[in-house]
This record gives C-alpha cells, structure tokens and sequence, in this order.
C-alpha cells in the first residue's frame, strides 16, 4: 500500500483530518483531533473511500520524549493519515497500575503535534480490538518488537495482517523509555515515592475499601469533651513601620472566624455524616446561647457547665497569606470540685451508647488532670473508640490514659518525656506504656505522621525499665507521608486528623487505613485558609486524587535517610 509520499508537516489537509493551526494547549482544533469510537470509524470510512492511506501507532505516551516524536514523525511518512491510540488510565499496568499523566491529558499532548491527525483513547488492555475495527493500512512498532514473542503483539499483527494491513518496525535510532524516565524523576525528586507507591498498592487502602470506611461514618455517635476556642483571622494591608518609632503598624482590612478547639473536632464529625455531641463549657450569657445555635445549625448537639470567663479566642494577624502575629485572649478556666464532677458526669451521660469519645486539652484549664482522670476512667467502659490530643503548654499528654489513640506532634511527645536523644518508636513506647493506651500517631508536619500500634508480647517490660530503646520493638509503625508539600495554612490539620482517623476506627478499619484517611483530610484542611470543617465528599475527593493523579502531591521537607533516622533505622 503505496504512501501519497507528503512530506510529515505537510499543510495539504482533507476534511477528513483536523486543521494543525491554533495556540493554547487543549484549544478547540487540538480537541477536534480526539475521537469517539464513532467518530473514528466514521472519519477511516471516509478516509477509505478517498483513497487515503491511515497509519496506526499505539501506546502509553505517558511522557512525550524525543524517541516518541522521532517514531511518530516517522510513521507519518508512511501515509496520508496518522491515527495515534492511547491506553486509557483503566487499562494502564505499568508502575502499579497509575499512570503519571491522565488520558485526557496524555491525548491533549498528542493532539498538539502537527504530524499526529487522529488521537484514540482505547479502553482495551491491548490494541488488537482498536485494529481490528481501523483496519490500519500500516501499523508501526519500535524496533524492540520486531523480534518479540510477546503473545500480545502477536494477537495485534494478526489482526493488521488479516485485514490486508503490513507491520512497519521503526528505526529505534532514538532510544528512550517513558517507565525509566518517570522512575528516574520519581526517585530524584520524591524520597518518599516508594512509600507513597506501597500505600497505593495496599490492599486496605483500595479505593472501594477506604470508600466503605467513609460510608460507614455515617450515624455514628461521638462525645466530643473539650474547650471551645474562637479562631480569629485579620486580614491585613501591608505594614508600615510607625513615625514615632520602629514598631510594625497593621492596617485591618477584613476579620474573619472560626470555629476553634473541641468545637471544630465536633464539627468535622458532623461533617463526616456523625452525630456529635459537644461537651465543654461556655459563659451563662448570650455569647454562650448564640455559640449553641450556630452549633445547632451545623448538626452538633451542646452539653456545657457554666463558666465564669468568655470564650477563648486566638487573633492572628495576616498579610498575605503570611501570618505576622499572633494575640491570644485567653481567661484560664477555672473550676471548683462541683462544676469538675458535672462536667464528667454530664460526659459519662451523653457516652453511654456511643460509638466514640474523643478528648481534647487546649490547656486553659477546662480539662485538669484531675478531670482527664475521671473521664478517662468514666468513657473507656460505655465507648468502642476513645481517643485524645493536647495542644498548648499548660496540657498534659501524660495526664490521658486508656486511649485507642493518641495524636501528638513530635516535639509535643518529646517534650512531655524529655527524651531528645533517641528514636520516635522509642518515644512512642514509653508514651504508650506511661498512658496505658493501644495506638499513638505522631505527627511530622510535612513529613506525615507515623502510625504506632501495640505489638502484644507476654511478659512484656515496663516502660519504666532501662533500655526504653529495646522496648521500642514492641510497636508496630507505619509511617504515612503527607498528601500536600505546600499547605495553605496547617491551622487545624490535627484536629482533622484526630477527627477522621477516631471515626474510621469506630468501623473497624485498620491502623494504617484510619491513618492514611486522616493524613488525606489533614491534607485537605491545609488548603484551606482557616479551619473549615473538612466533609465526606471532601474526604472521597482527596481519595481519588491520591489514585489518579500521581503528581497531585509533592515531597515532605524530608529526605530519606532522615526518616529512617527517625524511625530508628539503619542509614
């Protein structure tokens, strides 16, 4: 089947092929060249009855390299007509089955070549099906083919050659391989790739397993015990330094608030399809009253004792999306042994029946260790899951006991142990046993979190033992990286975290599941300015991201060999 012999980039172009012109990437003529089946079969027929020869290449694509172009340019010369197939995202099965680049944007940049007239998403694992209906008059291969014995291939000649068609091998002058780029960019680029790839591979953390973990969320009973706490943002012009002296001067343009403190762990629940309720205290006035209503309205039922202070608040000042200061209003709570024993009473009452208790010390004097004590001892009998975090100097990590889960930051679990010197796991044990708990996650910031269980052991030490280092065997960790290398603003990541990783384990999910559904609404809720209650729809959102979209998310601040220090590895 003779070619017409045009030269690649020539301008002689029939209805039937798509105008070359246009600027922009995925612009209206780009797009015009990405077909239907339909509209594929439609254009060969048209292309057959003119007399006009189609070429077929077929492949991933998934990075356009030189090696590509010169195949493509080549196959070209072949014909009049040059159809370019694609593996779709679902057939892809390179790399663990995710392709760097999606379809619609792998085919945008076949589109955009002026030697390619046609561009084919198939949804078939191989391209046999695809000639079979073409009837390619050449079908072009890299030259690694032509001495290949892979079944496949096989099948995909068969079907040229038995509608008339002839299989070209081209020159492979020009050797490059987009699995060995991408692998190469992963692993200078991004030190946790290989961990991020093992998460995705993982049987529990399928896209319909996680899916079910969000779905069963709903209609789950929560006691949320905690201070409530106003987050104010000021938006600010830029600043000017004062006349009368070298002093910053702000100018506010726009406050912004939010919820704070227990309130928006509650309201993340809420969010997640849970009925929480929110135990804590709140001022006998109409700044209590107004707070239970908009409460209300976001689906978190209020239990409070009465206190003799407003409502904390936090100011932080903003130019930008820089904060520059940072203003705590803060009256310390303070309360005498009634209104304590109310409190985890008024707890114990609302607990029984739940599926989960979620405590939260922001040190302001609410929660003393006195209270933990008893709410520990109170809640741990009527609940499935119960679980805490500290924030703030005047909280206590050690005052907690009983926990399924304990989420501190690393320097917060440091500092509560003073142990600077040794590994995480080995901090981690010793918090475990000191607080008699069965999980911990320590978060990392950029770096993630790494997730510690108990790994049970008769006749296992006590933390009090010499040797805290040996000890550290007795945890599992898995360590799960952060979703997103440029947040917004890392206000209430960890609220989110505890918030969706305590609810996850109500339905029984695994350590590592719970952890990896948290770190992804963490990383949502640090796209956001201010702390916004993070949703189910959110939550299923980030979870297809983390499947389909590989370069969705950069690298922690970390490297490598940091993280298997912290680990206690060998480097």
């Amino acid at each position: 089947m003779p070619s017409s012999g045009r030269e690649p980039g020539s301008s002689d172009r029939s209805p039937l092929n798509p105008s070359r012109g246009g600027s922009g990437t995925g612009g209206p003529r780009q797009r015009a060249k990405i077909l239907s089946l339909p509209e594929l079969l439609e254009r060969r027929a048209g292309a057959r009855a003119m007399g006009l020869n189609v070429v077929q290449c077929h492949g991933c694509f998934d990075i356009v390299h030189p090696g590509h172009i010169r195949h493509l340019r080549q196959a070209r010369s072949h014909g009049d007509i040059l159809l370019v197939s694609i593996t779709a995202d679902a057939c892809y099965t390179k790399r663990g089955g995710a392709p760097l680049i999606p379809e619609e944007l792998r085919a945008e940049n076949l589109a955009e070549l002026d030697c390619v007239d046609w561009v084919y998403i198939d949804p078939s694992p191989t391209a046999q099906d695809i000639l079979t209906r073409v009837q390619p008059d050449v079908y072009i291969k890299g030259r690694e083919y032509e001495q290949n014995n892979d079944p496949r291939f096989a099948a995909e000649r068969a079907a040229v050659e038995a509608a008339g068609g002839k299989v070209i091998f081209s020159s492979g002058d020009v050797v490059f391989s987009s699995t060995a780029l991408i692998r190469a960019l992963e692993q200078s680029v991004d030190p946790y790739n290989a961990r991020l790839r093992q998460l995705l591979a993982h049987e529990e953390l399928q896209g319909p397993r996680l899916n079910g973990v969000i779905n069963a969320m709903r209609d789950r009973r929560v006691v949320v015990v905690g201070e409530t706490i106003s987050d104010v943002y000021v938006l600010c012009d830029q600043p000017e330094v004062a006349s009368e002296s070298p002093v910053m001067t702000l100018r506010p343009l726009e406050r912004r608030q939010y919820d704070g403190g227990a309130a928006i762990i509650a309201r993340h629940c809420a969010a997640l399809g849970a009925r929480p309720v929110l135990v804590t205290g709140l001022p006998d006035n109409a700044e209590g009253e107004r707070f239970r209503e908009r409460m209300a309205a976001e689906g978190v039922e209020v239990a409070s004792i009465p206190v003799d202070v407003p409502m904390a608040e936090k100011q932080r000042f903003l130019v930008g999306a820089q904060k520059v200061m940072k203003v705590n209003a803060l009256s310390p709570i303070v309360l005498d042994a009634t209104r304590q024993e109310r409190l985890v009473r008024l707890a114990g009452e609302h607990a029984d029946g739940a599926d989960a208790a979620i405590i939260a010390d922001f040190g302001n004097g609410l929660l003393t260790p006195t209270v933990l004590d008893h709410l520990c001892t109170t809640l741990r009998p009527r609940v499935r899951v119960m679980s805490g975090d500290v924030s703030g100097r005047r909280s206590s990590l050690r005052a907690f006991h009983s926990m399924d889960l304990l989420c501190p930051s690393e320097s917060e679990l440091r500092e509560t142990y003073r142990i600077f010197d040794q590994s995480i796991p080995s901090v981690a044990w010793r918090a475990l046993e000191d607080t008699r708990s069965r999980g911990i996650f320590v978060t990392l910031g950029g770096d993630g979190l790494i997730a510690f269980d108990r790994i049970d052991t008769p006749g296992s030490a006590s933390a009090s033992d010499p040797g805290i280092e040996a000890n550290a065997s007795r945890v599992r960790g898995e360590h799960v990286p952060a979703f997103t290398g440029h947040p917004v603003d890392p206000l209430g990541c960890g609220d989110t975290l505890l918030s969706v990783a305590t609810l996850a384990m109500t339905t029984g999910a695994s350590t590592l599941a719970s952890a990896t559904l948290g770190s992804l609404g963490a990383a949502t809720q640090a796209q956001r300015l201010g702390n916004i209650p993070v949703a189910s729809t959110d939550l299923r959102h980030a979870m297809v991201r983390l499947h389909t979209s590989r370069l969705a998310y950069a690298p922690g601040e970390g490297d490598a060999v940091a993280m298997r220090a912290r680990m206690g590895q060998a480097v």
